[in-house]
C-alpha cells in the first residue's frame, strides 16, 4: 500500500481475508486499495460487505463517504459521514469522521454545522493541521476572510510549502478582493507544483477577474485536462470549476481573427477558408544535466520542425533542451497560439516515464532523487494535452519519449517499482484529441542506427505523402517503424480527431 502497488496489496488483503474471513479490517483495507487505484465499484462492494458483517463499522461508512465526496455527490457523502460519526467510534477515527462530515457540510453550505464539527474534531487533536486547513475553506465560503486567513497562516507557519494550503489562502485572498496577494500565492504554488490542478484553477480565476481572458483560458485548460490518477475532493471541485468557467468563456468569446476574412463582418457567416491554420511546438530534450545525455532528440526535433515548415504550418516553434521552467513557459505561449488556430500539434522527443499512474515528460534539469519528485520537477502529459486543447479542429500530441527510466539506479522508491521501470502508460484522452506514442505503453523506443530515431524517420517521410488522412497516416507510420525495427518497436495511437472531417498534412496539387 505504501508503495502504491495496489494490485499486489489487493492480492495480499484477499489472501488475508481468505485466511480470516471474519476480520472486516482486511476487507476494509482491500477497499482502500481498490479506491486508491480508482476502482470505486469494487471498493464500494468491499465496504458493503464490511457493513453486512458489522453494521456499525464506522470506517466503512467513512470510506464510502470519501468516494461519494470526490464524485461530487455531497449529499450522499454527508449521509455516509454522518453514519460514521454516529457509529460511536472514538480516538483518531472519530477525529477523521468529524473532519470529513464538516467538509461535506461545507460543500452543502451548512456552514454552522461544519464549524461545530471542526470544533469538536479539534478537541480530539488540537495540533492537527487538517482542521484549520479545512476550516479555512469554510470561512472563505462564509466570507469571514480574516478567520480564513488566520487558519491558513497557522498551517503555513509550520509547513510553508504546502501547495494545498497556499491555494486555499490564495482563494481566500481572491474572494476578499486582495488580488495581489492571491496571485502571489497561486504563483508560489505553481512554482512548487507546476502540475497542480487547484493552483491553476485559482490562477485562472485571478486572470479572469483581471480581464486577461487568454491567460485565464490557459490556466483553466491546464486545470481541466484529464488525468489518469484519482482526484481528491478539492481537486475534483477545482477541475469542475475550471471546466465550467472555460466552457462559459469559450461560449462568450467572439470569433477569432483567424476565422474572419478581411472585410467580413464579425457577425456574418464565415466564408470558406483558404485552409486550416496550423501551428506546432517541437521539443527535443537531449542535454540532460543529471543523467546520461541523449543524442537523437535534438536531431529528431530539427527534422520534424523542418518537415512541418515544409508542409505550410503558420508557425513552427523549435524548442530544444528545455528546463522545467522553460518547458512550462513554452506550453503557456503555445497554448495562446493554439487558440488562434485550427490545428495544434506538439512533438516531443526525450525522456518520458510513468510514475504512479501519471505520464511525465522529463525536463533537462530534472534530478528525480525520488519518484515523488516527478510532480514538482517534471511535466505531466496532461499539461501538454491542455496546451493543444484550444485549437478548433485537430489536437495532436506525438511522443517519441518511451525510454528506460534513466534515474532507476539512484531513485528512491515510495511507489511500486514496476510502475517506473520503463515507458509510458496507456491513456484515454477526451474526444477530439489524438495522442501518438512512438512505442506502445510499457515498452521502450529505440534510437536506431541512423541519424534519427525510427519513429522520427518514418514520420518525416510518411507525413509528406499527399492525401493521406491523419488516422491512416499513423497506421502507416506504425507499420514502417515495426518493419524498420524488426518488430522491436510498435507505435500506438490513443484517441482520435473529430469524426466528421478528414485531416491531411499534405494535400497535394
Amino acid at each position: 500500500m505504501k508503495k502504491r502497488d495496489y494490485d499486489n496489496a489487493i492480492a495480499a488483503f484477499s489472501a488475508a481475508h481468505d485466511a480470516d474471513p471474519d476480520n472486516v479490517g482486511y476487507l476494509n483495507s482491500r477497499g482502500i486499495a481498490y479506491m486508491s487505484k480508482g476502482d470505486d465499484e469494487h471498493a464500494l462492494a468491499d465496504y458493503d460487505l464490511c457493513l453486512q458483517m458489522r453494521p456499525n463499522f464506522g470506517n466503512a461508512y467513512n470510506n464510502r463517504g470519501i468516494i461519494f465526496l470526490r464524485k461530487l455527490d455531497f449529499q450522499r457523502a454527508f449521509v455516509e459521514f454522518d453514519a460514521a460519526v454516529k457509529s460511536g467510534v472514538s480516538g483518531p477515527s472519530r477525529y477523521l469522521h468529524l473532519y470529513n462530515r464538516a467538509r461535506s457540510e461545507t460543500l452543502l453550505r451548512q456552514y454552522d454545522a461544519a464549524l461545530a464539527d471542526f470544533s469538536e474534531a479539534q478537541k480530539l487533536n488540537a495540533d492537527g493541521p487538517q482542521v484549520p486547513t479545512g476550516r479555512c475553506i469554510t470561512y472563505t465560503e462564509m466570507k469571514r476572510f480574516d478567520e480564513a486567513l488566520a487558519d491558513c497562516n497557522a498551517v503555513l507557519a509550520k509547513t510553508p510549502k504546502s501547495v494545498h494550503v497556499l491555494t486555499s489562502r490564495g482563494n481566500a485572498y481572491l474572494a476578499k478582493g486582495d488580488l495581489d496577494a492571491a496571485i502571489a500565492d497561486f504563483n508560489e504554488a505553481i512554482k512548487i507544483a507546476p502540475n497542480n490542478i487547484r493552483a491553476h484553477a485559482g490562477r485562472g480565476q485571478y486572470y479572469e477577474k483581471k480581464g486577461d481572458a487568454a491567460a485565464a483560458r490557459y490556466d483553466y485548460r491546464s486545470a481541466s485536462a484529464a488525468l489518469t490518477k484519482v482526484d481528491d475532493t478539492d481537486t475534483a471541485v477545482a477541475r469542475r470549476l475550471a471546466r465550467d468557467r472555460l466552457a462559459a468563456m469559450v461560449a462568450a468569446a467572439p470569433p477569432s481573427p483567424a476565422s474572419v476574412k478581411p472585410g467580413q463582418a464579425k457577425g456574418a457567416a464565415p466564408a470558406v477558408p483558404a485552409g486550416p491554420r496550423k501551428v506546432a511546438l517541437i521539443v527535443g530534450n537531449g542535454a540532460y544535466k543529471n543523467v546520461q545525455q541523449l543524442d537523437n532528440p535534438p536531431k529528431d526535433a530539427r527534422l520534424i520542425a523542418e518537415t512541418f515548415r515544409g508542409l505550410g504550418f503558420a508557425t513552427v516553434t523549435l524548442a530544444p533542451d528545455l528546463t522545467r521552467d522553460k518547458f512550462f513557459a513554452a506550453l503557456r505561449e503555445f497554448g495562446a497560439e493554439a487558440e488562434k488556430s485550427d490545428w495544434a500539434v506538439v512533438y516531443y522527443a526525450g525522456h518520458g516515464m510513468e510514475i504512479g499512474g501519471v505520464n511525465y515528460l522529463i525536463p533537462t534539469d530534472a534530478k528525480l532523487a525520488a519518484d515523488r519528485d516527478a510532480e514538482t520537477q517534471a511535466v505531466a502529459l496532461e499539461q501538454v494535452i491542455g496546451a493543444v486543447s484550444g485549437a478548433r479542429k485537430l489536437r495532436l500530441v506525438m511522443l517519441d519519449a518511451c525510454r528506460d527510466n534513466p534515474f532507476e539506479k539512484t531513485m528512491q522508491h515510495s511507489i511500486a517499482l514496476k510502475l517506473v521501470s520503463k515507458g509510458l502508460s496507456n491513456i484515454e484522452p477526451e474526444a477530439g484529441f489524438m495522442v501518438v506514442y512512438a512505442a506502445k505503453h510499457g515498452e521502450t523506443a529505440l534510437d536506431g542506427d541512423s541519424a534519427n530515431s525510427p519513429f522520427a524517420t518514418a514520420l518525416a517521410r510518411d507525413i509528406r505523402e499527399p492525401k493521406v488522412e491523419v488516422r491512416k497516416l499513423f497506421d502507416i507510420v506504425r507499420d514502417d517503424v515495426w518493419t524498420a525495427t524488426k518488430h522491436a518497436q510498435q507505435p500506438f495511437t490513443y484517441g482520435s480527431p473529430p469524426g466528421r472531417e478528414d485531416f491531411y498534412f499534405a494535400t497535394g496539387k
